[in-house]
C-alpha cells in the first residue's frame, strides 16, 4: 500500500510538471527559493487528496525543467504553453503505456506566494476507470526550507523523503517491465 501510495505522489508530481513546463523552460518563471507546500485534489479518481513539501531554489527549478522538457519530448506530441491575462493556459498530448492524455491546464497566481493549477485531463486506452479527471494543485510558499532540508528535497505523505536530483534512487520503487 505503502508502495502505491508513493507511486501515486511521484506520478502525481510527474504530470504537475508536464502541465506546467510547456514548450519552453523559460516560459514560466521559476519559483521563489524555499520550502513550498503543494495541496493535489483530484476529481474523477479515486485518488486521495495528497500534500508534499518541496525545498527548492531557482538553479533546481531550473534543473527540474529541464529534466522534464526531454522526457515531454519523448511522450508528448504536443505541448504547449502561452501566456494569459491572468496567468498562463497550457495544452498537451502525451502518450503512455497505451494510453493517451490530453490535458488543459490554467496556472494563476504568482511564483513568489503561491499558485494554483488546474488541470482537466481526458484519457482514452489503458484502464477504464479514469477517463476524465480534473487535477488542483494549490502551492503556496512557506518560508525558507528546514535546516535539514537542501534543494531538490521533497516530502511526501507518510513522511517519505526524496530529492529529485536523486533520480536513481527511484528505479527501485518502479514496476519492473516485462
Amino acid at each position: 500500500m505503502m508502495r502505491r501510495l508513493l507511486l501515486t505522489c511521484l506520478c502525481s508530481g510527474a504530470l504537475a510538471m508536464l502541465s506546467a513546463a510547456g514548450a519552453n523552460a523559460d516560459d514560466l518563471p521559476t519559483r521563489k527559493a524555499g520550502l513550498w507546500e503543494m495541496k493535489i485534489v483530484k476529481t474523477g479518481s479515486p485518488l486521495p487528496e495528497m500534500t508534499m513539501q518541496h525545498c527548492t531554489d531557482e538553479a533546481t527549478d531550473k534543473d527540474m525543467n529541464n529534466t522534464v522538457q526531454p522526457m515531454a519530448k519523448q511522450i508528448c506530441t504536443k505541448q504547449e504553453v502561452k501566456k494569459t491575462a491572468t496567468g498562463y493556459a497550457s495544452d498537451s498530448v502525451c502518450s503512455v503505456a497505451g494510453m493517451t492524455m490530453t490535458t488543459h491546464a490554467e496556472i494563476v497566481g504568482d511564483f513568489g506566494s503561491g499558485y494554483t493549477v488546474t488541470s482537466n485531463s481526458h484519457s482514452e486506452g489503458g484502464p477504464a476507470s479514469l477517463r476524465d479527471v480534473t487535477t488542483k494543485i494549490e502551492a503556496k510558499w512557506l518560508g525558507a526550507c528546514k535546516p535539514d532540508q537542501k534543494p531538490g528535497d521533497i516530502v511526501m505523505p507518510g513522511g517519505f523523503k526524496l530529492n529529485v536530483k536523486d533520480a536513481e534512487k527511484l528505479k527501485g520503487l518502479l514496476p519492473k517491465s516485462n
